[in-house]
């Protein structure tokens, strides 16, 4: 395990605190607001840490506030049911008194039934495109923010299929479609919920970003405002996040200064493994792009 993927699952692993309520570290970074992956990740790790049995099979949660990044979190679970076979819980995250997340998460025991998927698209195996950092390390000395980037730990290992250069603005408009590799930078125990979590934590780092691929924009703060409004996701399967999953995304639509963006996980075997879908503020600043 890297010490990267190490401090991201020391990041997930909450202090309880009281009966139904965790504590959540921060990981010192200077951003402006807490990342979205983050606080999902670890409010699913709360629910899960009052769930007797099953494994979580769908969560849908809302950005209320952005979260300070320089305080804790407070995640208080409510254990809205306990049935045979599915379990249900809601978690709100708690910063300065006010609430800044609400989830909703699902937990299921396996169980037989019907069982079919949509095909695998056919794409390079991540071992034969170049690491994020190969891409970008042109422009480190071209770009401060960039090479800020380089100094930044980096659990998620990310290999994009196109080979195209993430957060660039884009002169003209292409379609709304992007697939990347993805895989947690080591190996990690045989822990489903960890597990999920951490696909938690890595379906929010990129999801967003398809919706700007039509358009001429990128995360300038000046011209444009994005951020995660709700997400959404559906574990069909048993996932392993220390092996490559290929990340099918696609928007389908961006309108009212909201867009719509859907991603599909597949094992290397070709098996969907998970569903996410997300909707986030696409507000621009000043005249619209050309």
């Amino acid at each position: 395990m890297s010490e990267s993927l190490d401090f991201l699952v020391r990041l997930l692993d909450l202090e309880p605190i009281e009966m139904n309520i965790f504590r959540g570290i921060q990981p010192g970074e200077e951003r402006q607001r807490v990342f979205g992956g983050q606080v999902a990740g670890q409010a699913l790790m709360a629910a899960g840490r009052t769930v007797p049995h099953g494994r979580v099979h769908s969560l849908h949660a809302y950005f209320l506030r952005p979260g300070d990044p320089t305080v804790p979190i407070l995640y208080q679970v409510d254990r809205i049911r306990d049935g045979r076979s599915f379990t249900t819980r809601r978690v709100v995250a708690i910063q300065h008194g006010e609430a800044i997340f609400n989830m909703s998460a699902s937990f299921h025991d396996d169980e037989a039934g019907l069982d079919h998927q949509i095909a695998m698209p056919d794409v390079p195996a991540p071992e034969d495109l170049p690491s994020l950092q190969e891409l970008l390390e042109p422009l480190r000395d071209e770009r401060e923010d960039l090479a800020q980037w380089f100094f930044l730990p980096h659990p998620i290992e990310q290999r994009y299929v196109d080979r195209s250069l993430p957060w660039e603005r884009r002169e003209e408009a292409g379609e709304p479609h992007q697939q990347i590799w993805i895989r947690a930078d080591g190996a990690l125990p045989d822990d489903q919920l960890l597990h999920a979590c951490i696909a938690a934590y890595a379906s929010d780092m990129s999801l967003f970003d398809t919706i700007l691929r039509s358009h001429a924009v990128d995360w300038d703060p000046s011209s444009f405002m994005g951020a995660s409004l709700d997400h959404c996701m559906w574990f069909h399967r048993r996932v392993r996040v220390d092996d490559w999953l290929l990340y099918d995304t696609d928007s389908p639509i961006a309108t009212g200064a909201r867009g719509l963006a859907r991603g599909f996980l597949f094992d290397r075997s070709g098996t969907l493994v998970v569903t996410v879908v997300q909707e986030g503020l696409t507000r621009v600043i000043g005249p619209p792009p050309g």
